[in-house]
């Protein structure tokens, strides 16, 4: 069974999102002097990290990563890293220490080893995330028929940066990308899932009944991640 917090409109959506992961970090810093937030990409969080970004934060002690990325440098379009520091590393937060995932590899799996030894590097645990959801119910790159997947959603392995290879025949994902896998999201204090609409909780509902294997958003609830989904009907 999944819990859904729903929210009236979506400006109330997007700032209780912000609330709650500000203050798992703000707690993460008094705690340990530093904190690691990882966010997602696309459209859907931007008005959170808007409202994160203006919250009185000791920015300079956090570093913000992703918890997925395509596999292409910052100068693209396609960056999520070049949305984060367009969206989130703005005024007092832009004193947070960006940690992409990309990086110039031979190919990327190598990539992906060398984003785990830098988040390794940062401390290794996730403080707060902040998840999206696509349509088919995929999270971060774990996409359904991924040969990736399972590998992905595996809660006896050690937490890393996986390589995501491009889906066949047409299926997503439709270029190569980096993702966390399931332990990291396991070992973080807080996993915020923010969707809108009503064919979102759907979807939602629908893959959290799934088999744990191969449906990402029940791999979270079997895994007992520290999940908080935050829903409004308003597009």
């Amino acid at each position: 069974m999944i819990q859904i917090k729903t929210r009236a409109s979506a400006a109330d959506w997007a700032q209780a999102a912000a609330d709650h992961l500000t203050g798992t970090l703000s707690q993460a810093i008094d705690e340990t002097g530093h904190a690691l937030f990882a966010g997602s990409g696309g459209s859907t969080p931007a008005p959170i990290y808007g409202r994160m970004a203006a919250v009185d934060l000791d920015w300079s002690r956090v570093t913000a990563t992703l918890v997925d990325e395509r596999y292409v440098p910052e100068n693209s379009p396609d960056s999520n890293a070049a949305l984060l520091k367009q969206t989130l590393l703005t005024g007092p937060a832009a004193q947070a220490r960006l940690l992409p995932l990309y990086s110039s590899q031979v190919t990327v799996d190598r990539a992906g080893a060398e984003a785990t030894r830098r988040l390794d590097q940062a401390g290794g645990r996730i403080d707060a995330a902040l998840l999206g959801m696509g349509e088919d119910g995929h999270i971060c790159s774990m996409f359904p028929h991924s040969p990736t997947l399972r590998t992905l959603l595996t809660p006896g392995l050690k937490p890393a940066v996986y390589g995501v290879p491009t889906g066949r025949d047409g299926l997503a994902p439709s270029l190569e990308r980096l993702t966390i896998n399931l332990p990291y999201l396991m070992g973080a204090r807080l996993v915020v899932l923010a969707l809108k609409g009503a064919t979102k909780r759907k979807v939602l509902e629908r893959e959290a009944a799934g088999d744990p294997a191969i449906h990402p958003i029940a791999a979270l609830v079997a895994a007992k991640v520290n999940l908080e989904v935050l829903w409004t009907e308003a597009d």
